[in-house]
């Protein structure tokens, strides 16, 4: 089955990508990410485009890259996206692979919008908990780097850093080992994937607040800048 990867840059998505690799019955065409048109950087993840093309290329797997309006609309993003999901299945893409874990909203979300479409969602990770997830990423000498933490939850030292054994015991009770809640995203940079690991390092940190229309109260998050080569 051809397959396009939904490509966040992140840890999850290289786990689930190295096992969609390993499964014969799954080939892996391209990679889609979203990025936002105003910072031209992934949405939440907050990494820059050139950053996620060096990844690209030292994974050497095509990258699809969809630009977001600010602010994008639900209605706007189904819109773009099933635009996008129908030419990609007209050039052959039976499945896109996903990285969730276990958030079953976000699951049925995604097979909803792809079954009118004719495309198979495949979910590599479901089913196996957030600390085996986490173990078996580490496990296989993959490398990643947090570039986006939730600063009601965690403070600034935990962005910047190395994901490791190490990290996730400091991390707060209450927070996900592999964040699959929001609580931090990262960028792979090294494993098994990769047909050459990129170096990266952290250019700056930087607090940014968005409206939360939830609570009425702006929702801040802690982001690394990093800059990436071969």
């Amino acid at each position: 089955m051809n397959c396009l990867m939904s490509w966040s840059g992140g840890k999850d998505s290289a786990l689930a990508l190295y096992r969609c690799i390993n499964d014969p019955n799954h080939s892996i065409v391209g990679l889609v990410t979203t990025v936002n048109s105003s910072t031209n950087r992934i949405s939440m993840h907050g990494v820059a485009l050139d950053v996620l093309k060096y990844q690209a290329d030292a994974i050497g797997i095509p990258l699809h890259v969809i630009t977001l309006p600010e602010n994008c609309s639900m209605d706007e993003y189904e819109s773009i996206m099933g635009a996008f999901m129908s030419r990609m299945k007209q050039d052959g893409v039976e499945g896109v692979v996903f990285g969730d874990i276990f958030l079953e909203d976000i699951r049925k979300y995604r097979e909803r919008q792809l079954e009118g479409i004719g495309i198979t969602p495949i979910f590599p990770l479901w089913g196996l908990t957030s600390a085996e997830v986490a173990r078996q990423f580490l496990d296989n000498h993959f490398k990643s780097i947090i570039t986006c933490v939730d600063s009601d939850l965690l403070d600034e030292s935990f962005v910047g850093q190395f994901y490791t054994s190490a990290y996730i015991e400091k991390l707060p009770g209450g927070v996900d080992p592999c964040g699959e809640n929001g609580e931090f995203h990262s960028f792979a940079t090294a494993g098994p994937i990769f047909q050459k690991p990129i170096e990266v390092k952290v250019i700056s940190k930087i607090r940014k607040e968005y409206p939360n229309p939830q609570s009425g109260n702006p929702k801040t998050f802690w982001f690394a800048d990093i800059a990436a080569s071969k």
